[in-house]
């Protein structure tokens, strides 16, 4: 048996915020707790929001207390704070940072026994769905606006952890390309990468299957005809990429990720490594080494990034042209497969035995080793 879980209702396309005050008052909230992080409060992205609920006398508190890879006290912090404004709802303003950050307050809050923020790893046995969360994403990458996953940073003990819980699926996701065109290139470019990451794992994942694997093929067509035009801040670009790291999200929610994912995660976790950009920097990599677990499916991969004569190749020429697309976009979109400089050699067992303890590594379809994950590690270095 398959599951799948998305969101109650979506909007999408230009002005899409604009729903967001009727979306509120239809569902009888009464207080908004907007959850977003410093920057898009200083750069002017969250008040396009914060204006919609003035002009309709919708009351909010604003959290913005908010780190780019969130950490346990960023959600304990907002705990309290949605406690303190006695809020009934909460709108997530911002990229996977504000969204994992909302998504942990929101479940916390309607399952206090979970308060322990560590005790949400993993597949958490949570009963309540959490309070009610309007996802407004500022980032084309992340997808966290349809995903019932987020992932927070164990400061102390130096690891990310990803949370998987059906109850914190946001009830409304807002997918407006206006609120991405202010991201700068660097950001674009990596977000951009961490959907087609998104978007390639999960295709390739043991959990695949029909319904996922539509989704994901699309979101790997839209990506690669649309990232390089988004770097450029190109409005078809934008659009396209809002569109594909969503369908991306849809699809990898419910079928899960692998190795990539979780090399991702640990290099953001002892390094402060942009997640985007780690998922990118390891990609072409990882996809060679898993090439020969995939069947036919680098084939797929291979057309819908662009690569012409597909048919005509043999299986060692498809998967490489497949692995060859996806360095060909990372590079033209200004990320380099290469940690040299990034992972000190001390440290690579650690992160190894952390990627491997990650809960997205057993979604890869090659089984791996801490050994193996070493060597992934040292070859880019």
């Amino acid at each position: 048996m398959n599951k799948f879980v998305l969101n109650e209702t979506s909007y999408h396309g230009a002005g899409a915020i604009k729903a967001i005050p009727d979306e509120i008052k239809n569902r009888g909230f009464k207080k908004v707790f907007v959850a977003t992080d410093p920057d898009l409060i200083k750069f002017g992205i969250a008040s396009k929001v914060t204006d919609l609920l003035d002009e309709a006398n919708i009351p909010y508190a604003v959290f913005s207390d908010i780190k780019a890879n969130p950490t346990i006290e960023n959600v304990k912090a907002g705990v309290e704070a949605f406690k303190a404004c006695e809020a009934d709802c909460i709108v997530a303003i911002g990229g996977g940072s504000a969204m994992d950050t909302a998504k942990a307050v929101g479940i916390i809050i309607t399952n206090p026994e979970f308060a322990d923020v560590r005790s949400l790893e993993g597949v958490a046995p949570t009963k309540n769905p959490c309070a009610p969360i309007i996802a407004v994403a500022t980032t084309a990458g992340t997808a966290a606006e349809v995903t019932i996953n987020y992932v927070i940073t164990d400061v102390e003990k130096k690891r990310k952890f990803v949370c998987v819980d059906v109850h914190d699926i946001p009830v409304v996701a807002i997918v407006d390309p206006d609120m991405m065109n202010t991201m700068p290139a660097a950001l674009t470019a990596a977000t951009g990468m961490d959907a087609l990451t998104h978007a390639i794992e999960g295709y390739i994942t043991k959990g695949a299957w029909e319904l996922s694997d539509m989704f994901h093929i699309k979101a790997i067509e839209v990506i690669a005809k649309s990232l390089r035009g988004a770097v450029k801040n190109e409005a078809d670009g934008r659009e396209g990429m809002a569109l594909g790291q969503y369908i991306a999200g849809m699809g990898f929610s419910n079928v899960g990720l692998g190795v990539d994912h979780s090399m991702a995660h640990t290099l953001s976790a002892y390094y402060d490594m942009p997640h985007g950009k780690a998922c990118a920097t390891l990609l072409p990599t990882v996809m060679a080494y898993n090439a020969e677990y995939t069947g036919e499916k680098y084939r797929d991969i291979a057309r819908a990034m662009g690569v012409k004569g597909t048919d005509d190749m043999t299986q060692e020429e498809y998967r490489k042209a497949a692995v060859d697309a996806v360095k060909q976009l990372s590079e033209d979109v200004g990320i380099v497969s290469s940690l040299k400089g990034v992972v000190k050699e001390e440290d690579v067992h650690a992160l190894a035995v952390d990627a491997f303890n990650d809960a997205c590594r057993p979604g890869n379809p090659r089984e791996t080793s801490v050994e193996e994950i070493e060597a992934l590690y040292r070859s880019l270095m």
